[in-house]
């Protein structure tokens, strides 16, 4: 942090001048007398107290006294100041042995489990929001993405590094005069109840067609860059001057998933977060000498940092095939330990590490303007931070060699299975166990369900599709009878009309059939829809099951519990694995 720049000397460690208030628990931002309290030119001070009023943060301008609001009472430390040879609140060697655990404890609150550099920016956003502001550099990518973020709703967030050759030491990296291409890119989806999360990893080599993308030019008018067909992902960003907001309508083309938002880093941000945390541990199967991107390792865990962290995330000819496939395998194991470190106490409580860790995310990132200012990026990572690492689920797009090529260089992707990873994204469905308590829920599946269950193979149902996207009756028709074992199942086309839910209506005489067939698709007692059966094919009775726009895909549970995702491998942040 560059302390002369905010008006104090250059021997002043930052960490020095964030002391704990015993009032409210919570670091603070102390200044001398003598020094401006900000660099910020004025017509930002107003937005630099409500930044304040958002954290709580009482501490007066040294230049102007803030005028007390009628009533409000100022703790007497706050109207006198600390004698010459007294220690401010909080300093080190000098705080009572009490004050440790609310220290600890206000640290946690800022901090918890958060995903890539999303994490330093919102923790560090808390502490620190007036430099920062003046740190990240926004990009208007207008309709591509959302004009601000919701803490309600589940969210999806385009994270993309790029290859250019932006800062001191990144000469030999990337391709020589690159404009910044997609080289590593991952949408993140959090879930509206903030128990889960999905990063899915977008290969550079997938095979896409990029839409005409309307971009924001300096001078405030808009130009339509033409579209490609059948191209490689990579070339959605920078090429043509396509920027961030292309590559989100790309991605928009490519999986029927809308980022709201994206953020954007280059070769540095992987180098001085890194560094600021201390580095990351990270474990290979076996001893590295890669000569393509230098990286040197020793069989078993190494922490890393700086410049060997970054080429740890380039190397691709030591793993695996040698492919960028598998290198974005070790690319998530890295951010898995990245996250892990990042939510440590280790890193957490140490007030230097979040101050390094905000100048040097804030500095390397570039957002959109929904969420430019630090405050909003803030309240992002406070949401990040609801989700327990073990329900963050790291997996790639399903894909296959592309068939047009002799030699293979690019994919495709996989039909069998990518839809439903697209679909159970969209539909805001975890791929991890999440368990929730819903005790009304539970009584009302209890007094519905209650008795004996059918086997499987006595379940007769149709399927109708009232709402769920198109086809969707066939492939739960297809799930059922390959995998669930309910071989009396037909497909009964479309619905007469579109619902929101999906329903099974079933007669008093097949409340047995009810009870296996909701529990084999996790349905809730409102889906439970007691009525009259309808007659199948072969003239038995049978009950009907239609589709509402709430289904989450062939295969997975109504609930949304757990997703079978057959042949779709995945890792989660919480566990520690060895790149091979």
């Amino acid at each position: 942090m560059d302390a002369q720049g905010r008006g104090r000397a250059d021997d002043i460690d930052p960490a020095d001048q964030w002391v704990l208030n015993p009032n409210t628990g919570e670091y603070e931002l102390r200044l001398s007398n003598s020094a401006p309290q900000s660099s910020v030119p004025g017509q930002r001070r107003a937005a630099d107290r409500g930044a304040r009023d958002a954290v709580h943060t009482r501490t007066a301008s040294p230049r102007r006294r803030a005028p007390e609001a009628p009533g409000r009472e100022v703790p007497p430390q706050r109207r006198r100041r600390a004698a010459p040879d007294e220690p401010l609140p909080g300093r080190r060697g000098r705080r009572p042995a009490k004050k440790k655990s609310k220290a600890k404890k206000a640290f946690m609150w800022t901090g918890g489990t958060m995903a890539f550099v999303l994490v330093a920016v919102g923790t560090a956003g808390y502490l620190y929001l007036r430099h920062l502001e003046g740190n990240v550099t926004t990009t208007d990518v207008g309709s591509a993405g959302k004009d601000g973020f919701s803490k309600d709703e589940a969210f999806n967030i385009l994270i993309i590094g790029t290859d250019k050759r932006t800062g001191a030491g990144n000469e030999g990296y990337g391709d020589k005069g690159s404009v910044g291409h997609a080289d590593t890119t991952i949408l993140l989806h959090v879930s509206k109840d903030r128990t889960n999360a999905t990063a899915l990893s977008i290969p550079r080599d997938l095979i896409v067609d990029i839409p005409d993308c309307p971009t924001i030019q300096e001078d405030g008018s808009e130009k339509i860059i033409p579209g490609l067909q059948g191209v490689r992902f990579n070339r959605s960003l920078g090429e043509n001057g396509r920027d961030a907001g292309c590559t989100m309508r790309t991605v928009k083309e490519a999986t029927g998933i809308q980022p709201d938002h994206f953020m954007m880093a280059d070769f540095n941000a992987v180098k001085t977060l890194t560094t600021a945390v201390d580095g990351v541990t990270v474990c290979v199967e076996k001893a590295v000498n890669d000569k393509e991107s230098k990286l040197r390792l020793p069989a078993g865990e190494s922490k890393i940092e700086g410049e060997q962290a970054l080429a740890f995330l380039r190397t691709r000819h030591s793993w695996g095939n040698q492919g960028d496939l598998d290198r974005i395998k070790v690319q998530q194991q890295f951010l898995g330990s990245l996250m892990r470190k990042m939510s440590s106490s280790d890193t957490l409580t140490n007030p230097k590490k979040l101050v390094n860790l905000a100048e040097a995310a804030t500095k390397a990132l570039t957002v959109d303007t929904g969420i430019g200012k630090v405050s909003t990026l803030k309240d992002v990572a406070l949401q990040l931070k609801q989700v327990p690492t073990k329900n963050i689920t790291f997996l790639t797009v399903p894909v296959r060699d592309n068939p047009a090529e002799k030699v293979k260089a690019t994919v495709v992707v996989d039909e069998s299975s990518a839809p439903q990873v697209f679909q159970m994204i969209k539909n805001d469905t975890s791929f991890t166990e999440v368990k929730k308590k819903e005790a009304k829920e539970k009584a009302a599946i209890a007094a519905r369900l209650k008795g004996e269950k059918a086997d499987a193979s006595e379940v007769r149902v149709q399927i109708l599709n009232g709402g769920a996207p198109g086809g969707s009756a066939q492939a739960q028709l297809t799930w059922l009878q390959t995998e669930a074992g309910v071989t009396k199942s037909e497909n009964a086309g479309n619905a007469d009309a579109t619902q929101a839910k999906t329903t099974l209506e079933y007669a008093p005489e097949q409340a047995d059939q009810a009870r296996r067939l909701a529990d084999i698709m996790g349905l809730s007692g409102s889906m439970m829809k007691p009525g009259k059966s309808v007659t199948n094919a072969q003239g038995l009775p049978t009950m009907t099951l239609t589709l509402g726009e709430d289904f989450k895909g062939a295969g997975v549970k109504m609930n949304s519990s757990a997703a079978a995702t057959p042949n779709v491998p995945r890792s989660t942040a919480d566990k520690a694995q060895c790149a091979s």
